[in-house]
């Protein structure tokens, strides 16, 4: 495959932004062999954000011929409180519900699980040399920067935090030059914690990225995050300032069960939630729905994707772009029932390898019934 293809299946939706694409056609000219990751905190049911989104971009890299890794972050889960800070039991579900999750996941987006290497995060924390790493990347970072980062972790700026999360940020960046990883991956919220890591790698001492005798700075990609179903918090949004803030504040959210779709949900389940779903008639800046048919119906295009009406409505309709439906939604022509509906079937559809799965395979979900979730 040709430098070009692999560049357009790394940049290609649900991908929102690389850092930087020019360095990356300068790792696969170069010829360098590519690692990627994504870290994950074990804090509860696999929604579509995590399962759906990362998948896709997993099995994105897999084409590309890139090495796939995914990071299980126990001891991060642990600082940050998840699972009611316990870390036997956020160990036992991150080998548990959430692996089989997210193989289950890249499978229905078109990866190969097998090829997807997991890592749970305290078989290589304990090893001493680790911490060198942070404690280098720490002497390269001031204190104002950590406290700003700490947004990656879901807290606020002032909110009373104990000393444990002020590590936190070092320890994401010390998980990608530990482990060799030169494609960083995760959701557009991780992107401080990678800007970081792209401004100190050719200063580290300690496990820094090198090739042919040089350092070099790793890549960055940052997929979409959907919107959560619920309304905002503020309707009309009148300014474009707070469209963005309430756009990045809405993000899909396990701890809102109702904003969230998992990939575990019944079919009667999903249908529910996408009937309540935030979705007003030709609103086409700010609507779930359309965010959802956008990034997971017509990430690839074009695509078939089938509304069924009854004749009085105008019958069946059929969109190959996404930009033919949206057009449609926003001149009045299609009714938002009508496309809840039929996002609500398409992803009945898409995760019945997935709730066939966890039917035959009980016990992790059994296990989920028993913690405790926490933000």
């Amino acid at each position: 495959m040709d430098i070009e293809k692999k560049i357009e299946l790394i940049t290609r939706k649900p991908t929102e932004e690389v850092l930087t694409v020019k360095n990356l056609r300068q790792l696969l000219e170069m010829g360098v062999p590519l690692q990627h990751y994504i870290g994950f905190e074990i804090s509860g049911y696999i929604h579509l954000g995590t399962g759906l989104m990362a998948g896709a971009k997993i099995a994105d890299f897999q084409k590309a011929g890139i090495k796939t890794r995914i990071f299980l972050a126990d001891w991060h889960s642990w600082i940050n409180d998840k699972l009611g800070g316990d870390l036997e039991t956020i160990q036992k579900v991150a080998l548990t519900y959430f692996k089989e999750g997210m193989k289950q996941s890249i499978k229905v987006m078109g990866g190969d699980p097998d090829k997807v290497e997991f890592v749970l995060a305290s078989e290589i924390l304990e090893k001493g040399d680790y911490w060198q790493t942070v404690i280098d990347i720490s002497k390269n970072v001031t204190l104002s920067r950590v406290m700003r980062s700490i947004t990656i972790m879901g807290r606020q700026m002032g909110e009373a935090i104990d000393f444990a999360k002020l590590i936190y940020p070092m320890m994401q960046v010390a998980d990608i030059f530990y482990q060799g990883v030169n494609i960083a991956h995760a959701g557009m919220d991780q992107r401080k914690a990678h800007v970081i890591a792209i401004e100190v790698a050719e200063k580290l001492k300690y496990h820094p990225l090198i090739w042919e005798g040089k350092k070099y700075k790793p890549v960055a990609v940052h997929h979409h995050l959907l919107l959560g179903l619920q309304e905002p918090p503020k309707w009309p949004i009148e300014s474009e300032e707070e469209f963005k803030e309430i756009k990045a504040a809405m993000k899909m959210s396990k701890s809102k069960p109702y904003s969230a779709v998992f990939i575990h949900d019944s079919p009667e389940e999903i249908r529910q939630k996408l009937r309540k779903a935030f979705c007003p008639a030709r609103e086409v800046r700010y609507n779930p729905v359309l965010d959802w048919a956008e990034h997971i119906i017509f990430r690839e295009e074009p695509t078939e994707f089938t509304i069924h009406r009854p004749a009085k409505f105008g019958g069946d309709v059929t969109y190959t772009t996404f930009e033919e439906l949206k057009k449609d939604f926003a001149e009045g022509k299609l009714h938002p029932l009508d496309l809840k509906n039929a996002v609500a079937e398409y992803l009945i559809e898409l995760l019945k390898p997935v709730r066939e799965y966890f039917e035959k395979h009980p016990e992790p979900l059994e296990l989920m019934k028993e913690v405790k979730i926490t933000r």
